[in-house]
């Protein structure tokens, strides 16, 4: 654990970019979709996101590693109250982070207009490739922070694991939204206990009820539990979203607009 004790915000920048370019070699050789667009126009209006996400990261992320800090420092929080081995701590902070930092905030968010509107920038993505998994507005990273925060007050989340679980996260953000051609009997296997990318690419259907299932991010059992999980043919998918205009799915000043535009049509 000494490595992700004492990570850097580079190492941390390393691991982010280096899994986005492993994914994007292997969807470059073996595609699922064969998108007509200008592959990296796109990969650069959804890069402008992560930049966005980064500067937030770096700054108001502070407040999660002071967090981190503090239940460390003060014995609170479930891991520090039971005895429990590094091993089943790793795990167990892999399985619960995937619900504090992930599946309980985006739920939350396609439950919630005013939420949803943050997000709808997300799946306003009519070409899914590894890139759209950097696309956030930066008002949605401010929702998925403040509940990872409460994770790590709940678990008592020491900041080497908190690290250790953003990287994975990172990781399986590349893996599940990249359009690469995985065996159909593979990818269902995979989504036995992991987030696999076809799964979640039901969850980038254009229309409900398919967008509103599958919300975890690594593994698969918290959509399982909370009957959320879907999955189907890849090729009977279409992207994008039914309220918005897909030709504006690259117009930045419209889509850093929409969680104030008022006349964005929505059913939430």
């Amino acid at each position: 654990m000494y490595f992700w004790d004492h990570i850097t915000s580079g190492q941390r920048v390393i691991i982010l970019l280096a899994g986005m370019l492993f994914f994007w070699a292997i969807e470059t050789l073996f595609p699922l979709i064969h998108f007509k667009y200008k592959r990296y126009k796109h990969a650069g209006v959804n890069l402008v996101f992560l930049g966005t996400s980064m500067i937030l990261n770096l700054i108001l992320g502070l407040f999660t590693i002071r967090a981190c800090m503090w239940v460390t420092d003060n014995n609170f929080g479930l891991f520090n109250w039971l005895q429990v081995s590094l091993g089943l701590k790793i795990l167990l902070s892999l399985v619960f982070m995937d619900f504090f930092g992930q599946y309980l905030p985006h739920y939350a968010m396609h439950k919630y207009k005013w939420m949803w509107k943050f997000h709808v920038v997300h799946h306003s993505d009519s070409k899914v490739d590894v890139t759209t998994g950097t696309r956030h507005h930066p008002g949605e990273w401010l929702f998925r922070e403040a509940s990872t925060i409460l994770g790590v007050f709940v678990l008592g989340l020491p900041v080497g694991l908190y690290f250790l679980y953003r990287s994975v996260a990172a990781i399986f953000t590349h893996f599940n939204h990249a359009n690469f051609n995985m065996p159909i009997r593979i990818d269902k296997a995979i989504s036995l206990v992991l987030v696999s990318p076809n799964m979640h690419r039901v969850h980038h259907h254009f229309e409900r009820p398919l967008t509103d299932t599958n919300f975890s991010n690594i593994f698969s059992l918290w959509d399982r539990l909370f009957g959320t999980f879907a999955y189907c043919d890849p090729h009977s998918l279409r992207f994008g979203l039914d309220v918005l205009d897909d030709s504006r799915d690259e117009d930045l000043k419209y889509q850093f607009g929409l969680p104030f535009n008022k006349g964005m049509k929505t059913d939430y």
